[in-house]
């Protein structure tokens, strides 16, 4: 029997945990991983900060899927076959031991990417995956659409932006997500159903905001809203010179992504600032405060765990002054701080994604996909993997978690379809 070979699309997280699983899983099998650019595993190496956010520290699936806006009852049933306990065990089991911070996101103890991408360079290495680099697949054909086709030859044709070609009796598409519904169109030949793409996380964009002059200030804890929709996240919130940004954004804009680019990222955001409190509960307790620190100035003493500089933008914003008294407040300028603190308004005009670390929603619709195989249900032998999938998480280790399960999938089935005769 000759030797199968499988191709996998995509020298990223889940392309490299696809071709190194089913090599390990079945010796005999040939594996080939195609990078169209001279770099490899390039979002693992700038994940959190060059640390890679391997997983999220979480090992109850009804909990987990909450973190995906897109695709969750897909990953639901795949996290059944590979969960993060066992992506903590399978890093474990090469050398690499992880840790998780307070907020949940899981790293490699070394603090640096550039453990994992030494670990999936070793086991590639290890089990003789063929790595080719610059290798622009073009379009892929199956054997009964070429006109070569004869008995002996492989399901596959794929072939390159150069002239190249090569067969594969399997393929996996684990290239990523593609920012235009264009760049899907050397997948023309499958006939598979591609949701349009839209960016997944970004920061928002406040040009002219008084606010951008905060920049570098945080707020521990926010809750941001947009305005005329159900769409808010919690969080961290972070100012920087062009808007907004941090966990809080990040995960409201992954949540929203299809309602921001319909609204062509023009809309107005509120936030809470005091998340603990809504407007109607800030201004019972109100009065309690001005009698407490009637005597004392507003810029000085205040009970909320606000940076400095933000309470006293939002004074400022207020029309209050510097030697202001909490017994001196006017009614217009209580009322204006109130609704600031609870429901601060800002104009967005704009997004900025970390083209790094660029995260998209859509991909191929979920419904094509067998979740117990990664395998097409139009097309056996063509798998996928990753952020091709239509599925995506927020910021903290879920997509990664995506990445390494559903490649793990892929690779279990390819290794034992690769050992069944074809008929």
């Amino acid at each position: 029997m000759k030797q199968k070979h499988l191709v996998v699309i995509g020298g990223g997280a889940a392309g490299f945990f696809v071709a190194v699983n089913a090599a390990g899983m079945n010796p005999a099998l040939q594996v080939t991983l195609l990078e169209k650019s001279s770099k490899l595993l390039s979002k693992v190496r700038v994940s959190g900060g060059g640390r890679c956010n391997v997983t999220h520290h979480c090992f109850e699936i009804a909990e987990m899927i909450k973190n995906y806006p897109r695709g969750a009852q897909f990953v639901k049933k795949a996290f059944h076959h590979f969960f993060t306990a066992d992506t903590v065990k399978w890093f474990e089991e090469r050398g690499v031991a992880l840790k998780a911070e307070k907020d949940g996101r899981m790293f490699p103890v070394t603090n640096s990417s550039e453990t994992i991408i030494e670990c999936l360079l070793k086991e590639a290495n290890r089990y003789g995956v063929d790595i080719r680099m610059n290798a622009e697949v073009k379009k892929i054909n199956r054997a009964d659409e070429r006109q070569t086709a004869d008995a002996g030859q492989k399901q596959f044709g794929i072939y390159f932006s150069d002239t190249g070609f090569l067969e594969a009796d399997f393929v996996c598409l684990a290239c990523g997500g593609y920012p235009k519904v264009s760049q899907y169109n050397w997948l023309q030949s499958t006939a598979l159903h591609i949701e349009p793409p839209v960016p997944s996380l970004f920061t928002f964009n406040m040009p002219g905001n008084a606010i951008t002059h905060l920049m570098g200030v945080s707020a521990e804890r926010a809750i941001a809203k947009i305005a005329g929709t159900k769409l808010m996240a919690e969080g961290p919130l972070l100012i920087t010179h062009w808007g907004m940004s941090g966990p809080c954004i990040l995960r409201l804009s992954a949540w929203g992504a299809k309602e921001l680019a319909a609204s062509q990222y023009h809309f107005t955001l509120l936030v809470n600032w005091v998340p603990e409190f809504s407007e109607q509960e800030l201004r019972k307790a109100w009065p309690h405060w001005r009698q407490q620190y009637g005597a004392n100035k507003i810029y000085q003493h205040h009970p909320f765990a606000l940076p400095a500089r933000l309470w006293h933008y939002l004074l400022q914003q207020s029309n209050i002054t510097e030697t202001q008294r909490w017994s001196e407040l006017l009614t217009k300028q209580q009322n204006t701080l109130i609704q600031l603190l609870t429901a601060a308004p800002f104009e967005v005009k704009g997004k900025t994604t970390f083209k790094e670390e660029f995260v998209t929603c859509g991909g191929i619709d979920v419904t094509e996909i067998d979740v117990n195989t990664m395998q097409s249900k139009k097309h056996p032998g063509l798998f996928f993997a990753g952020e091709i999938i239509n599925v995506d998480g927020i910021t903290g280790g879920f997509n990664f978690q995506h990445a390494w399960t559903s490649g793990w999938i892929a690779a279990k089935a390819i290794a034992q379809k690769a050992d069944t005769p074809r008929k």
